[in-house]
């Protein structure tokens, strides 16, 4: 008896991904909709590039939706839709960073690179001697100042944020340390919320307190006041880092016979660093370019003060609102003459507002060396991964 053998033909099954369409169909839909735009637009008479976009990316949505739904059904429409969605949303959030740095970095460095007598000396030279419109000084001074007060600030602030998040990790766990921990983190959620203003206030009153002179204004004491703001910043950013620290590496510590101290500091903090760093970085950052707290605190000069004890000094975001309340010089003839050093300058009637835009473009170029700073350390002192 002889058995035939059925040989059933494979059956042809449709992927989905062959109903996928390349994604420059999505660019071809976007354009017609700005297309679109632009014609509804000026025949509406309100053409603008801001109103171009925005109903440009209206009628994508429309178009591309519709476009996907006959050519790819209902679910990779929704999927299109979803994702345009997303990426409108991430331009809605880049636009207004985009844009300052755009206006910051277009009239700054054209400020800083046109200045006189020499090519950048906006950054070497102070407004010593600079009067009415001349078209001189710089920001040395002030510089000198921000990097000053941020260094004390720095020191003084990133033990105490450390130390306090070291406390809460690893100590405040039980008894009357797990109720002080309570009392510590309730204290510093309400310190990150305090107005700056508040804090110059409170750096200003310490130090008055203690002082005869009542107008006395010093660097330190706006070290203090911006410490006040880095504090919880540092504390918060650290307990979150070094919570992340997988509690087996501490076992593991343990188990060896190494003290809790020494765990925390070859263990625990060397596993943290990067993390710790860029947080130590965020809490720098967020406090370089605080003005309320320095106006009160440390005033405003126009000579370099390597003293923080002694007298006021200058800083960026004082020096940019001094130059930006200011506004417009009046220049009264061609010329004007500095009465320290006799030079004669040209005069300028937006030099005010031209220096207030380079101060924040200097401002911005340290924050970014800080950072890059940063992600050196984190990237060198971090645990390298086994190969």
């Amino acid at each position: 008896m002889s058995s035939s053998t059925s040989v059933q033909a494979p059956i042809s099954v449709r992927s989905n991904d062959e109903r996928r369409l390349p994604w420059y169909h999505l660019v071809f839909t976007g354009l017609a909709g700005l297309l679109v735009a632009v014609a509804v637009l000026s025949i509406a008479g309100a053409l603008s590039v801001a109103s171009a976009i925005l109903l440009g990316f209206v009628l994508h949505l429309l178009f591309g939706w519709t476009y996907s739904l006959v050519r790819e059904g209902p679910r990779w429409a929704m999927d299109r839709l979803v994702t345009l969605l997303v990426i409108g949303a991430f331009a809605v959030s880049m636009f207004p960073l985009l844009s300052l740095l755009w206006a910051v970095v277009g009239r700054g460095l054209t400020r800083v690179l046109a200045a006189k007598p020499s090519i950048l000396a906006f950054w070497t030279t102070d407004m010593s001697g600079i009067i009415g419109g001349a078209d001189a000084g710089g920001v040395f001074h002030a510089t000198v100042g921000t990097l000053l007060i941020t260094l004390w600030a720095s020191i003084i602030s990133i033990p105490v944020g450390l130390f306090t998040a070291i406390f809460l990790v690893e100590y405040a766990d039980q008894g009357w340390k797990k109720t002080l921990g309570t009392g510590v983190t309730f204290l510093v959620d309400v310190m990150t919320g305090i107005p700056s203003i508040v804090a110059g206030l409170f750096g200003l009153a310490l130090f008055i307190a203690f002082m005869p002179d009542q107008s006395v204004r010093m660097g330190i004491m706006g070290a203090v006041a911006l410490s006040l703001l880095m504090i919880p910043t540092v504390v918060r950013n650290s307990e979150e880092m070094l919570r992340l620290v997988p509690m087996d590496l501490r076992e593991a510590a343990y188990a060896l016979g190494v003290p809790k101290w020494l765990t925390i500091v070859k263990v625990v903090l060397r596993t943290a660093i990067a993390g710790l760093t860029t947080g130590i970085t965020l809490a720098i950052a967020r406090v370089i370019g605080e003005t309320a707290p320095l106006l009160l605190t440390v005033g405003m000069v126009t000579s370099v003060n390597w003293n923080m004890f002694d007298v006021r000094m200058a800083t960026l975001p004082t020096f940019i609102n001094q130059q930006y309340r200011n506004g417009n010089a009046n220049c009264m003839s061609d010329t004007v003459t500095n009465p320290v050093n006799q030079e004669v300058y040209a005069c300028s009637i937006t030099t005010n507002i031209d220096r207030a835009w380079a101060a924040a473009f200097t401002l911005i170029i340290i924050v970014m060396v800080l950072n890059i700073a940063a992600r050196m350390v984190s990237h060198y002192f971090s645990p390298k991964l086994s190969r």
